[in-house]
């Protein structure tokens, strides 16, 4: 029983400065207790007004009280700690940020639940009268809610229990009587009801969506997966094929050095050789010098007539070996032809480049983006794009900072060039596109709008290098009609006749579409294939001096 009667009257023993079990407790002449560090640090901050007043009461003291411990509270407290009967604070008072009994007086316990009759919030002991009291059962409980306030009807002071849906705001039946008269009204209960409905359809739906989102997230972490793996392996592929390359390189060079090793042992050891006979031929010639210098002092002229026959017969002596050497140019034509395959690798390597890096490129696992319907969304994607002076057509002039390409009746002064058309009346821009690009061609006259990788041929009359008649260029001739050229196949096109083109190219996706441009966009062509290189805007202004294709400038 005694212990009992502790555990009701436990909230005695807590300090109401630290709202925590009483510490050194002291019991101040009007009767409160504290612990003796929390008065003591409240009365030091009174010192300058030296009066001192109890933080509950407000009761005040002059001269500042002696404190002293009350022993009988610090043995409650310690048999309290012992028995293990003092809940922790953060358990049954309230915090911050926890919603406090609007009935506790003092330190106040958290609430259990708040009523939305009452607008008001219980504990679990001051809550009893909801469950013992006949009218307060009727009440709604809810979970605890520090905005009851929000409740009350800031003209009237009433509960709002009504929904104006007009309005879509809760009113109280005061405003409902009054300006909301007339208006589509339902109870708070009825329409709180039906926006549970809805929301639990919102539910539903964002739920699939989260489920849907789930699967996309592990289909991408699959994708993800097997983009290290494949990358992986391309990495592992390209350098193996790299390596072997370098190893083929490496063993040719090898060769090629024991080669040239074993001929220059060879021409080294023949003239080592002729070198001997030569040296032997002088040496067999300096003795008969000598013996016939002897002969010359020789004054018995029997015997020099005699031995003169035999001396001045000479052996035939070899051609001289240097009239045989070749110019010493042997070793200088294998490092001129180990030069030529070096260029030539380089060449191959060099043309092969950009399709590479572009197939890397082009690696993409996100969904394709939808293409744009609008002129404001094409225009997002719009670029600058200039033509290059360098591919242009002696009869093409080029003006408007390039931009614009006018066919002239005679030849235009340029430089020779090996990326200029010779024969056909074209120009390409300076830039390649990859990614998504839209632009906007203003035409006068019989011209055609092309895209065309850049290796396309510059030279001849042959199909190989006009726009559209090759696999290497795509083509809208803008002559009396429309018509679409590919590969020397041509489809005519019906549209609306308009002095501006729009041209949209994705790249990655493969799409190249083309658009009549006025007060709307038209679509007048649209293909799809894969593309192997970056493209090249091109004109082709091919029959009447004075037509011209100019790229608009786009905001």
């Amino acid at each position: 029983m005694e212990q009992q009667g502790i555990e009701l009257d436990e909230a005695k023993f807590c300090c109401l400065i630290c709202l925590d079990l009483l510490k050194d407790p002291v019991t101040i002449p009007c009767g409160h207790s504290y612990c003796m560090s929390c008065i003591k640090s409240c009365w030091d901050g009174e010192n300058q007004k030296k009066i001192h007043s109890c933080p509950q009461c407000r009761k005040t003291f002059k001269p500042r009280p002696v404190l002293g411990k009350n022993t009988m509270l610090a043995e409650l407290v310690k048999k309290l700690k012992k028995t293990g009967q003092a809940a922790p604070p953060d358990r049954c008072h309230a915090g911050p940020g926890d919603v406090a009994c609007d009935v506790c007086t003092g330190r106040k316990r958290k609430a259990l639940q708040s009523c939305l009759v009452c607008l008001a919030s219980y504990c679990e002991q001051h809550l009893q009268h909801h469950y013992d009291a006949p009218p307060l059962k009727k009440h709604k409980l809810v979970k605890p809610s520090a905005k009851l306030q929000e409740n009350i009807c800031s003209r009237h002071d009433e509960v709002m229990k009504i929904f104006c849906r007009t309005d879509q705001q809760s009113i109280c039946y005061l405003c409902f009587m009054d300006e909301h008269k007339g208006h589509d009204t339902v109870s708070a209960a009825a329409e709180w009801t039906e926006r549970q409905k809805e929301l639990g359809v919102s539910r539903q739906k964002i739920q699939q969506r989260i489920q849907d989102r789930e699967k996309d997230v592990k289909v991408f972490q699959q994708e993800v997966k097997a983009i290290n793996r494949a990358a992986n392996k391309a990495v592992k592929d390209s350098e193996k094929i790299f390596n072997e390359l370098v190893h083929s390189i490496e063993k040719r060079s090898s060769e090629v050095k024991e080669k040239i090793r074993t001929q220059q042992k060879a021409e080294a050891s023949r003239a080592e050789e002729l070198q001997e006979k030569l040296k032997q031929e002088i040496a067999e010639l300096r003795r008969k010098d000598a013996e016939l210098e002897q002969l010359s002092h020789t004054e018995d002229h029997t015997h020099f007539l005699q031995t003169y026959s035999s001396l001045s017969r000479l052996s035939e002596s070899t051609d001289s070996p240097s009239t045989n050497i070749r110019p010493l140019r042997y070793f200088e034509d294998v490092t001129a032809a180990v030069s030529e395959v070096k260029h030539k690798l380089e060449d191959i390597l060099r043309k092969a480049w950009p399709k590479i890096t572009l197939t890397v490129t082009q690696v993409d696992v996100l969904l394709p983006q939808p293409e744009p319907k609008t002129r404001a969304e094409f225009l997002q994607y719009s670029h600058q794009i200039t033509l290059d002076p360098n591919t242009a057509n002696t009869y093409l002039s080029l003006s408007e900072g390039n931009r614009k390409a006018a066919l002239m009746g005679a030849h235009q002064f340029y430089s020779s060039h090996p990326e200029r058309f010779t024969d056909k009346r074209q120009v390409l821009s300076r830039e390649g596109v990859t990614g998504r690009c839209y632009w906007e061609v203003e035409h006068r006259g019989q011209v055609s709008i092309a895209v065309s990788y850049k290796d396309i041929s510059r030279t001849g009359k042959t199909a190989d290098s006009q726009f559209g008649c090759n696999v290497k260029s795509w083509a809208l001739d803008c002559f009396n009609s429309y018509q679409f050229r590919y590969n020397n196949i041509t489809t005519p096109i019906s549209g609306p006749r308009s002095s501006r083109v729009g041209v949209y190219l994705d790249h990655r996706a493969g799409i190249l579409s083309f658009y009549s441009v006025s007060e709307t966009m038209t679509l007048l062509h649209r293909v799809q294939i894969t593309f192997t290189q970056p493209l090249y805007l091109g004109f082709c202004l091919p029959h009447y001096s004075g037509d011209t294709a100019e790229l608009c400038k786009l905001k």
